[in-house]
């Protein structure tokens, strides 16, 4: 199957109002395709969904060591975070260890997806700055490596050595050539790959022996979940709800991707129409179908049953997963 497939439907009273498609895969520790959705073949862009592949040459490299880094910076590496308290206060210590400021960063100044930071910094008539972007974990990441290898500051250029260093990462655990990159929202090269690729990827990632830089990404994600995105969102909210046993990570435009160890198995996903709320629901019924989330708990039930209210609270209709993943 080449076409995309179903993934969510949108009710309204008794008719079928809007379906949203994409393309999904769950792959083994080998790499081959357990189930599949849509076109395994598409070519994608992972988005944040890749954040802890960028990682790995933090851990392989030796750095993440040498600067004495937790799990829990480990964690705020693969994050798209809130910029909440808790994150920027680790970020901020995190760039003091390395004798840095904000101005190193490269990812560029964004208000707090929290609401109490966004609200005390205009309050305050503060501006938002680089530490507050959601992606701010990596580039920290990024500067670590970079001071490692004493690399020029500008290690968000494609041909820097820290790219470089994720790009052969990047192919190495997706099992394929990427035919190029796209500049992601933080302004580092974001590289393509096809779904399957990243599929066998993350699944690569979850069969991964303990001590590997692999294992120690994913068990930092799973260890803290409130640092990987934060209050209120699906990504914290679900590995809450697997208790633990799942690393997931959402991505910009519909992606999202699941790391489950214990079954040594990899998700990917990209939703056709780019909208959070298909792939939320599509990887929420995936988690489902694989017995890693109850379906009847009330962050499934949140993503893949949800009513439909207007702003009087009357419920006119719902979101549900398509027939295949129902």
């Amino acid at each position: 199957m080449t076409q995309a497939a179903p993934f969510a439907e949108i009710w309204r009273g008794p008719f079928l109002e809007s379906v949203h498609y994409g393309h999904a895969v769950v792959c083994d520790e080998n790499g081959d395709i357990l189930h599949a959705w849509g076109n395994p073949d598409q070519v994608i862009l992972p988005r944040s969904s890749a954040k802890m592949i960028q990682a790995l040459p933090l851990v392989q490299s030796g750095a993440a060591d040498r600067y004495g880094l937790t799990a829990r910076h480990l964690a705020l590496a693969c994050a798209s975070h809130q910029a909440a308290d808790l994150h920027v206060g680790l970020i901020r210590n995190w760039l003091e260890t390395l004798d840095l400021t904000d101005s190193d960063f490269r990812c560029g100044a964004a208000e707090p997806g929290d609401a109490a930071a966004r609200n005390a910094l205009v309050c305050s008539g503060t501006a938002p700055c680089q530490i507050h972007h959601e992606c701010s974990g990596k580039h920290a990441g990024f500067l670590t490596v970079n001071a490692h290898l004493a690399g020029h500051p500008d290690y968000e250029k494609p041909d820097h050595p820290v790219q470089k260093a994720c790009l052969e990462a990047f192919e190495t655990v997706t099992g394929t050539t990427s035919p190029g990159f796209g500049i992601d929202g933080c302004s580092v090269p974001n590289f393509a790959t096809t779904l399957h690729g990243m599929g066998r990827a993350m699944a690569h990632f979850a069969a991964a022996p303990d001590g590997s830089a692999e294992a120690r990404l994913h068990q930092a994600m799973r260890l803290h979940p409130d640092l990987v995105a934060g209050e209120t969102r699906a990504c914290t909210n679900l590995m809450r709800a697997t208790n633990g046993k799942v690393a997931l990570k959402t991505g910009a435009e519909g992606f999202f991707i699941a790391i489950l160890p214990d079954q040594k198995i990899g998700v990917a996903l990209k939703a056709a129409c780019g909208t959070k709320r298909a792939a939320e629901c599509a990887i929420t019924s995936i988690l489902v179908k694989l017995g890693a989330l109850d379906p009847n708990h009330p962050e499934a039930v949140k993503y893949r049953n949800a009513p439909i209210e207007n702003r009087r609270g009357i419920i006119t209709g719902m979101l549900k997963p398509a027939a295949a993943f129902a």
